[in-house]
């Protein structure tokens, strides 16, 4: 008797996770702004590479809104997009559900102009900052007092320039691209500050929920069996989880 209610058990519990499974969407909606080799307007760059071998294999299409980051996260927030790319952990509270695996890592580094010592954790909150609007980076990084958001990235060159901010903070990518737009780049230093885990932000519904799950679940068989390596590798990016 003991052994025939085991199997009915294990029936109803393997019919439960068969359900789960075939209740997963088709396809994930997911929203990010365009960063150049990473997650390009045309679906190309290793975000979206690392995220297809991802999802896909697992029978779900991703289908791609490119938007600023801040509208990003509010599509989430409204329920309109699945998920948003480039969050770093609890950045965003409200709406949003976060899973336990990162994808990859920012290098966060301060572009200053070559006169002015260099720059460190420690010493970061002397300095006036500036990041682009919607990048939090008062919480990930030590001390800071003096900071500000600014809406154009081509600003930021100015305002080195004029003395109206000490450094710009950024992941590295986007300021070596800052630094291609100046005239006399030797007049100005990159500094590497620290590195930054890289999420997915799930919209907090059950649809969400659900495609977090799988998405932890894939992420820890693609990383045991060093899977994502090769994408890395191709793009001449660090590999993120030695």
């Amino acid at each position: 008797m003991a052994s025939c209610w085991l199997a009915i058990l294990l029936s109803v519990l393997g019919g439960t996770c068969a359900q789960a499974e075939s209740a997963l969407p088709q396809e994930i909606r997911l929203a990010g702004e365009a960063w150049q080799g990473y997650t390009d307007a045309d679906g190309t760059g290793l975000g979206w590479d690392i995220l297809r071998q991802v999802f896909e294999p697992a029978g779900i299409e991703l289908v791609i809104q490119s938007v600023p980051y801040t509208r990003s996260i509010g599509l989430v927030q409204r329920g309109e997009a699945d998920a948003w790319v480039g969050s770093y952990r609890n950045e965003v509270g409200e709406g949003v559900f976060y899973p336990r695996w990162h994808y990859d890592v920012d290098q966060i580094s301060a572009l200053g102009l070559i006169e002015l010592p260099a720059p460190s954790l420690a010493t970061l909150g002397q300095y006036r900052l500036v990041w682009m609007r919607g990048y939090a980076y008062q919480r990930y990084l030590p001390n800071l007092t003096r900071y500000r958001e600014v809406q154009r990235q081509s600003d930021i060159l100015n305002m080195l320039n004029l003395d109206r901010t000490d450094f710009y903070i950024d992941a590295r990518t986007e300021v070596d691209e800052t630094l291609e737009a100046a005239r006399d780049p030797a007049r100005y230093r990159i500094t590497d500050l620290t590195r930054l885990p890289v999420y997915l932000g799930f919209a907090d519904n059950p649809r969400g929920r659900a495609l977090a799950q799988l998405y932890d679940r894939r992420m820890e068989q693609l990383v045991e069996l060093h899977s994502l390596r090769p994408l890395f590798e191709r793009w001449q990016q660090p590999y993120p989880f030695d």
